[in-house]
């Protein structure tokens, strides 16, 4: 799927909060906010990390139409910074997620880069491998999405 990066636009935000109510999504992601359907908190955060400086926030956007496929950032301090991104389920398994990762990694220069997957979640694993990202070890965090401790991987992408 060809797709582009914008600049995040208030219009963006509800077909994010709708994509983030998937339940397949959301178990997928795991590591999730604790209630999703939590509108006010779903905006206080999108408010927050759009006035953070230093966080690259771009709506990923199919290239043919502009339809919003969903979202990826760059965020934290200078020595952890880590990518997240989330594709709505309607577009799973057509590369977008991929693309939208290659184009942010081109934005955003520095390096390493770090990330993180539930460890059952092949999908979001795979794109990291085809964006370079490399295992760096594991871990094991509460998932709200799931109610439980889960293991995740840890990946790096070299300088």
């Amino acid at each position: 799927m060809d797709v582009i990066l914008r600049e995040v636009r208030d219009s963006d935000l509800p077909v994010f909060f709708v994509q983030m109510q998937d339940p397949e999504a959301v178990r997928m992601a795991a590591f999730t906010a604790e209630d999703p359907s939590d509108s006010a908190r779903f905006h206080a955060h999108w408010a927050r990390i759009r006035a953070t400086p230093g966080v690259v926030n771009r709506t990923v956007a199919a290239a043919s139409d502009g339809t919003v496929v969903g979202h990826a950032a760059v965020y934290g301090p200078p020595e952890e910074r880590e990518v997240t991104y989330w594709i709505g389920r309607e577009f799973w398994g057509r590369g977008a997620a991929t693309a939208a990762l290659r184009q942010l990694l081109a934005v955003v220069p520095e390096r390493p880069l770090h990330a993180r997957a539930a460890a059952d979640n092949p999908g979001s694993l795979r794109v990291l491998h085809k964006c370079g990202f490399h295992p760096a070890g594991t871990d094991r965090g509460f998932a709200n999405a799931r109610g439980e401790e889960i293991d995740e991987v840890l990946l790096t992408l070299p300088a």
